[in-house]
């Protein structure tokens, strides 16, 4: 029978959802799940190099998260910035939208801004008169369920709630399984890197009954000739997050079939909206190192496709028994 949404959900107490990061970075713990033997460990994430075997390679998404959300100088008129169209345009979701029509003004830090488009989705083309500073006006939309008030992102978000290998700006959203990663910690891994922005679509539930009847956000992504060899000559690929994994299984599945590896060795830019759920049959990723995910979400679907539903559906029962914290800056999970 194909499976529902409703498949896909499970109980969290609100407790265990963490809306802090942890003291260090390191400090996370770390559930493992071994595939082939069936079996959930529980260790710590700074035990990750343990499992790694001499010829794995770890793949790392390199985007910067941006502080997107700012508001308007009356306080009336919030807006979550997308994507940077040009030097003076953006498009944005808007909150209220029925206050923003098309014409219609908005100020940010003393910069005026007149809503050109409305698009199909109801986000909104904003034409500014002159560059929106968001590094001075901008606060990071951190997710709803961290229980912050809009705009109550502080110091120590701005330094935690960014990978410490972040480089190319344009993400919305943290890859959070490379939270826990010190500079230390990568140096000895000696990882390969991605670009993948991850996009407000991160925040929306799957509303439709069926998974398959649900509509995918698309991202940007970007990855190097050089990573694409380092990947085709892994003995296994260890994906940090399943932004790393829809990348590199959306590259795997834009291959002319019976090529002799597993992504094409080139530069390439371009978007997906790979939607990755059971029965998926992955191409490209070996293990892969994740946080724990919202129930019915597209990622907690990707993960039940990499390990097996039921398989996930019990460890995270057993990590609510455990007491491990959840989400964005929560502990994670190895899956090999």
């Amino acid at each position: 029978m194909p499976l529902r949404t409703a498949d896909f959900s499970y109980e969290l107490p609100g407790e265990l959802i963490a809306s802090r990061p942890p003291c260090e970075r390191s400090a996370a713990r770390m559930m493992v799940i071994d595939r082939a033997a069936g079996r959930i460990e529980h260790q710590r994430f700074a035990d990750l190099e343990a499992h790694l075997r001499p010829d794995d390679l770890v793949v790392l998404n390199d985007t910067r998260v941006i502080p997107a959300r700012v508001f308007s100088d009356d306080g009336r008129i919030e807006l979550l910035c997308l994507d940077r169209l040009s030097a003076l345009e953006w498009r944005c979701l808007v909150k209220p939208g029925k206050r923003m029509k098309a014409g219609r003004e908005v100020v940010v830090g003393g910069v005026r801004g007149v809503v050109g488009q409305v698009f199909d989705n109801g986000d909104r083309l904003l034409r500014w008169d002159r560059e929106l500073d968001l590094a001075e006006h901008g606060h990071l939309a951190l997710p709803h369920y961290m229980g912050r008030e809009p705009g109550g992102d502080d110091a120590l978000d701005r330094e935690r709630y960014q990978t410490v290998f972040a480089r190319e700006e344009g993400a919305i959203a943290a890859p959070t399984a490379g939270l826990h990663f010190t500079p230390e910690l990568v140096d000895r891994l000696d990882p390969a890197y991605l670009t993948l922005h991850v996009g407000v679509g991160t925040f929306r539930p799957v509303s439709a009954e069926r998974p398959e009847d649900h509509e995918m956000h698309s991202e940007r992504f970007a990855i190097r000739a050089a990573t694409a060899r380092r990947v085709n000559r892994a003995g296994r690929v260890v994906a940090v997050g399943t932004t790393v994994t829809r990348v590199l299984e959306h590259l795997g599945g834009t291959r002319a079939a019976g090529g002799d590896s597993r992504i094409d060795e080139a530069d390439r830019v371009g978007e997906t909206d790979i939607f990755i759920y059971p029965p998926y049959r992955f191409r490209v990723v070996d293990a892969l190192l994740t946080n724990f995910h919202l129930p019915e979400s597209t990622l907690i679907m990707l993960v039940s496709a990499f390990a097996g539903r039921e398989r996930i559906l019990e460890a995270y029962r057993e990590a609510v028994r455990e007491r491990y914290r959840f989400y964005s800056y929560g502990d994670c999970m190895l899956i090999v």
